[in-house]
């Protein structure tokens, strides 16, 4: 995706410093071929494990935007979103609704409304006043909600406090351990309204280990298996979310995408043969996998400022206001110049961003080319969790996102002026 051309670094042989020429800094760039060929690993992967007994669903919390949910409906791919404006977008793209799950731990009647009358195929059902809601809500529009449960498995992955899910202490969804999940089973089966369609877990995100994936796995065909003997219910899908981590930094050693569908695949048939359960239609929500390692940000070098014997900063154009996950979570990103990226990384910095706050950096102790003012610091895989979370704070107007499509930058997403900054404030 990205290579080194007359010194200067390209993205799908398109230079960085002609992108920015050409619609300023910061801007989010990102390669259409990759996030296609990402969306081509899972899908083949799926059929080649599951057949036509799978379906993968883009997590669009990573990245939505109407181009976005148009491209990976194009690759065959499911969505799944959180909120009522996820599911609008989508729509707005024209993505099949049948194909939509709509998760959430806090959905308003307003959402679940609109989610039922616009004909989602699941609801991702989270709590038990959720459940009463849905119900309610399905009986005045004289509908059947076709649900999900969100299901605790009690598998902690290997990852950071903020993104686990899976365990009890967790805001998401039912706890297996302590029987509220078999009390909402219970509770749907008894539902005139509303149908119990399937099962859904996900125990956290970035994480590099088919272990967690495996043990989930079982513990939900066993869960299943129980729904069947005791409440006669049959459950014909099981969702095993996403989280499958990616490259950020040298160190990060992700699996290969047919290894993790190998890997669980050959457990859910083992173990539904061994619990006397068919084996369920599968769903799995890659996001971050799909699109992380697809985009990059381009900034403008403002500042350099050297604290002797202490740091160097390297200000920048940009920030936590594009990119909040170091101030957040810690993240660690790689980074250069890209008008110098065929000199060595060889010079550490801290990268700062230009909100009036202490914390907003891009990161600490990066190793990038010896920076000046006006260069082009460019971060890599930032295609996830940048836009999606991206502020006006300061008042600062949002980067647009500019898609590489055969070797043609195009504007997907349109920078922000100060007029969008004021537009909703009253005059």
């Amino acid at each position: 995706m990205t290579e080194t051309k007359d010194g200067v670094l390209c993205i799908d042989g398109v230079k960085v410093t002609d992108i920015v020429e050409k619609y300023g800094t910061p801007c989010y760039i990102m390669s259409e071929n990759t996030v296609r060929e990402n969306c081509r690993k899972y899908k083949n992967a799926t059929q080649k494990h599951y057949g036509k007994n799978a379906l993968p669903l883009y997590a669009s919390k990573a990245f939505s935007c109407v181009e976005i949910y148009k491209t990976v409906s194009s690759e065959g791919f499911g969505a799944d979103v959180v909120s009522g404006g996820e599911l609008y977008t989508a729509l707005k793209a024209g993505f099949d609704p049948k194909k939509i799950y709509f998760h959430g731990n806090a959905k308003t009647d307003d959402e679940i409304k609109y989610a039922l009358e616009s004909g989602v195929g699941r609801i991702v059902a989270d709590n038990a006043e959720e459940l009463c809601k849905i119900d309610r809500i399905a009986k005045s529009l004289n509908v059947t909600a076709e649900i999900s449960l969100r299901i605790k498995p009690g598998v902690e992955a290997h990852t950071h406090n903020f993104v686990k899910t899976g365990q009890i202490d967790s805001k998401f969804g039912f706890a297996l351990e302590n029987g509220e999940a078999f009390t909402a089973a219970k509770t749907v089966s008894e539902m005139k309204n509303v149908r119990l369609a399937g099962v859904h877990c996900h125990i956290g995100s970035q994480i590099f280990d088919s272990d967690p994936f495996v043990l989930a796995a079982k513990r939900m065909l066993g869960f299943i298996a129980k729904i069947k003997n005791e409440l006669s219910v049959e459950i014909k899908e099981l969702n095993l979310g996403g989280g499958f981590g990616i490259r950020y930094v040298e160190g990060d050693n992700p699996i290969p995408y047919d290894d993790y569908m190998k890997t669980i695949a050959q457990t859910v048939k083992s173990e539904s043969e061994a619990l006397g359960i068919a084996v369920p239609f599968i769903l799995v929500e890659p996001g971050r996998s799909i699109v992380a390692e697809a985009g990059i940000t381009a900034y403008k070098v403002i500042a350099v400022k050297t604290i002797e014997n202490i740091r160097t900063y390297v200000s920048v154009d940009g920030g936590m206001t594009d990119n909040p996950r170091y101030a957040l979570y810690g993240s660690k990103y790689e980074a250069c110049i890209a008008n110098k990226a065929d000199l060595p990384r060889d010079f550490k910095a801290t990268v700062a961003g230009r909100c009036c706050e202490s914390g907003d950096l891009i990161g600490e102790n990066m190793m990038i080319q010896r920076p000046e003012a006006g260069d082009i610091l460019t971060v890599f895989s930032t295609g996830a969790y940048n836009y999606s979370m991206a502020s006006n704070y300061n008042r600062v107007p949002r980067p647009p996102v500019i898609m590489i499509s055969n070797g043609e930058p195009r504007v997907i997403v349109k920078r922000e002026t100060y007029e969008d900054i004021v537009k909703n404030d009253i005059i």
